[in-house]
């Protein structure tokens, strides 16, 4: 412990360097890209208009009937109309076609 207090003080250690360094490809391989997603996230749930289908962050999938000042009202298929927060809403909802399987070749 000693001997890296004196190193230190002397100058020319490479330990500051390493933990800059350290700091800068934690930042950029993590934080970085998850305050992206968290933006587009935020991003999603502005942008949605009359008649869109939405999901909400609960899980409900409705279709958008009115926006305004940050509040969404959905109407559910059973006909419940909903108010959420624009922030609330996880995106569109656009589900996935359902996998084909191809038939196999060979032997029945």
């Amino acid at each position: 412990m000693l001997n890296f207090v004196a190193a230190t003080k002397s100058g020319g250690s490479p330990f500051l360097f390493v933990l800059l360094a350290a700091y800068a490809a934690i930042w950029y391989f993590f934080i970085r890209p998850r305050s992206k997603r968290n933006k587009e996230a935020r991003l999603q749930g502005r942008n949605v208009e009359v008649g869109d289908k939405v999901k909400t962050i609960g899980g409900l999938i409705a279709t958008v009937t009115a926006t305004a000042d940050g509040i969404v009202s959905v109407k559910t298929d059973s006909g419940v109309v909903l108010d959420f927060e624009s922030r609330a809403i996880a995106g569109k909802w656009n589900p996935a076609p359902p996998a084909v399987e191809k038939p196999k070749k060979g032997k029945n």
